[in-house]
């Protein structure tokens, strides 16, 4: 083996750091969710949820897979700090094209997916070349061929007329979720195996800190400006008081115990197929819900501020439903994280609530400006509920940093 195969790779001593690179690489998802926010807002039906519901499902997936890559190579070493930005210039295209991805644009979304995803798993076979991680090596190839498949389907769904392009796409998705479930199964070639992906379980969890972050700080910046183009009336100030208290609660109910938990969890994990599998389910999969939830709050927060009087059921569903997605994301990865028999109770109490509210919505006639005040109240409480539950049992001890 030499030297020159092997340097792309990190070499892992201790807690591998989120790079700059890759912090400068998330800069882009920013873009990201505001055009899915308000390309949301504005087509804010069920078939404008469902595509828009699509085009999230492919941006997260892009960024996750992104992270799993930059959780094996290193990126300060300049061909991987060059692909980061190659993928950057390719997620600026792609952001660009989501208002339109369903109309004249779909051809360049479709293309430009494919080749992100495909580019940067034969990235990482050029990187793995040299017998270092022989099992991983395995396992890109066997990616390699699932994503050549999805590809197919986004560019087919990018040439089709825009009625049927959510057919084609909705294939592609499914190709490119079923392929960690079902281990990148090949017929010739097997399936990969969970011990084979050698995840550094805490730079995976930052990562998906760093992005829960940048969601919230999205929603933010969507409240501000809107607040920033109304009257200053009472009701606008509260509206935009509920606004920050719900994204303030969102942040507490994530990040006060729940991602230092899993965290410390993923570091305690000596197994490397459990830690594999837990990165997957907690990480891959149950954090696109969280992410979700904050997207639709956006939407729902902005519909607040201008419409604080009257909306329609797909306005009064966000309003609920966003608050609702963020709880139950929130409720399964910190079951998955934590050894316990069943959800946390008061995230499944603030999910009844939720539900009590969808329910009273209609018949007690309840403004969009109550209905917001009522989910952040709901968040709230889940909030100090949680908080003060947890602060009377002892908090695990902090890893060794080496």
């Amino acid at each position: 083996m030499t030297p020159a195969r092997t340097t792309l790779l990190r070499i892992r001593e201790g807690h591998a750091k989120v790079g700059f690179s890759e912090l400068f690489f998330d800069l882009v998802f920013v873009f990201a969710i505001t055009q899915l926010s308000h390309t949301l807002l504005e087509n804010l039906t069920a078939v404008g949820a469902l595509r828009t519901g699509l085009l999230f499902l492919g941006v997260w997936w892009l960024w996750i897979f992104t992270s799993w890559v930059t959780n094996w190579l290193d990126p300060d070493k300049v061909p991987v700090r060059l692909m980061i930005f190659a993928l950057m210039f390719g997620g600026l295209l792609l952001s660009s094209s989501l208002p339109q991805a369903f109309a004249e644009r779909g051809l360049a979304y479709g293309i430009v997916f494919a080749a992100m995803q495909v580019g940067r798993t034969a990235f990482m076979l050029w990187a793995l070349r040299g017998g270092r991680s022989p099992g991983n090596f395995r396992n890109f190839v066997r990616i390699l061929i699932w994503l050549s498949l999805s590809a197919v389907f986004w560019v087919l769904g990018g040439l089709a007329e825009p009625e049927s392009r959510i057919a084609w796409w909705l294939v592609a998705v499914a190709i490119e979720y079923l392929g960690p479930l079902a281990y990148f199964r090949v017929p010739g070639l097997g399936r990969s195996s969970l011990s084979d992906w050698d995840v550094e379980g805490a730079h995976l969890s930052e990562r998906c800190g760093l992005f829960i972050i940048i969601a919230l700080g999205e929603s933010i910046l969507i409240t501000g400006a809107t607040f920033a183009k109304l009257e200053w009336n009472p009701t606008a100030v509260a509206a935009f008081c509920i606004a920050f208290l719900g994204s303030v609660a969102m942040w507490w109910i994530y990040f006060d115990t729940g991602a230092e938990r899993a965290t410390h969890r993923m570091l305690q994990q000596t197994d490397q197929t459990r830690q594999a599998r837990q990165a997957r389910n907690a990480y891959t999969y149950l954090h696109l819900l969280i992410v979700g939830g904050i997207v639709v709050c956006a939407v729902a927060d902005e519909l607040v501020l201008v419409h604080p009087d009257h909306a329609d059921g797909a306005g009064i569903a966000a309003i609920i439903g966003g608050p609702a997605l963020y709880l139950l994301g929130c409720a399964l990865f910190k079951w998955v994280t934590n050894t316990r028999r069943f959800p946390p109770f008061s995230h499944c109490v603030g999910l009844l609530m939720l539900a009590a509210l969808a329910f009273a919505s209609a018949p007690l006639h309840l403004s969009p400006l109550t209905l917001g005040a009522a989910t952040s109240a709901v968040l709230m409480i889940v909030a100090g509920w949680e908080t003060v539950a947890l602060r009377r049992e002892p908090r695990p001890a902090a890893p060794a940093m080496h």
